[in-house]
C-alpha cells in the first residue's frame, strides 16, 4: 500500500495528475482489501479491523470518484453535482 501512494505521488510529480490520483486511491481500496484478508498484522495492530477498512475504504472511494471527475473532460460525469456547485458557488 505505501509503495502504491509512493509511486501514486511520483506520477503527480511528473504532471501525470489524473494517473496519479487514481493510483493513490487504489492504493488505499487494495489496503482495505488487505487489512480483510490478511489473518494478523501482529504489533502493528493499533485500531481494529473495521476501522481500517473503514478509513482506507472509504478514503480511496473519495479519491478515485475525484480522479475520474478532474476537469478538463472527466471520465465520469454526476449531473446533480453540478446542480450543488451551482447552487453554493454563485
Amino acid at each position: 500500500m505505501i509503495g502504491g501512494v509512493a509511486l501514486g505521488l511520483l506520477v503527480l510529480a511528473f504532471d501525470a495528475f489524473r494517473a496519479g490520483t487514481l493510483l493513490i486511491g487504489l492504493a488505499l481500496l487494495a489496503g482495505a482489501v488487505l487489512r480483510r484478508v490478511l489473518p494478523s498484522v501482529g504489533m502493528l495492530a493499533v485500531r481494529s479491523r473495521f476501522t481500517d477498512m473503514a478509513t482506507y475504504g472509504g478514503l480511496g472511494f473519495v479519491i478515485v470518484m475525484l480522479a475520474l471527475m478532474i476537469q478538463p473532460s472527466p471520465w465520469l460525469s454526476l449531473p446533480f453535482l453540478d446542480d450543488i456547485v451551482h447552487f453554493t458557488v454563485r
